[in-house]
């Protein structure tokens, strides 16, 4: 049977996670616009969860928003990435989150690129923890 992360309790993810890293993951933070380690990350890799390390997004789907955060217009896989109501400081907003282990990742807005999903997850750099691609695969 899988490990239960979502009812980890918070002196787990307290000792698994920075400082920053908690209060965006687990608290529903969001970190300022333009100061994230992967916003202008052009490499090619995957994008996993820092929380727990499962594959969310592929550098193929990511796209210059201008928004300040990385921005994708797809999931790398079915299932990885949960949507819920976030109706949090008086807006209407669709939270993502892990599908794994419940960390809060960012929102989706409908103003992604038309041609693709016309989706944007809009995502915190520290929720994510990039993998480059190795040369030959």
């Amino acid at each position: 049977m899988a490990e239960d992360l979502k009812n980890k309790p918070d002196e787990y993810w307290k000792a698994k996670l920075t400082p920053e890293q908690y209060r965006v993951v687990r608290e529903k933070g969001t970190e300022a616009p333009f100061t994230g380690e992967y916003v202008d990350n052009h490499d090619d890799g995957t994008y996993k969860c820092v929380a727990c390390g499962v594959e969310l997004f592929s550098s193929e789907m990511k796209f210059e928003s201008g928004s300040g955060w990385p921005s994708f217009y797809d999931v790398a896989r079915a299932g990885t990435v949960e949507l819920h109501d976030d109706k949090s400081f008086g807006m209407v907003r669709t939270e993502a989150t892990c599908a794994n282990c419940g960390a809060h990742l960012g929102h989706v807005f409908p103003d992604g690129p038309a041609e693709k999903t016309g989706q944007r997850y809009c995502i915190n750099s520290c929720s994510l923890d990039f993998a480059p691609k190795t040369v030959g695969k």
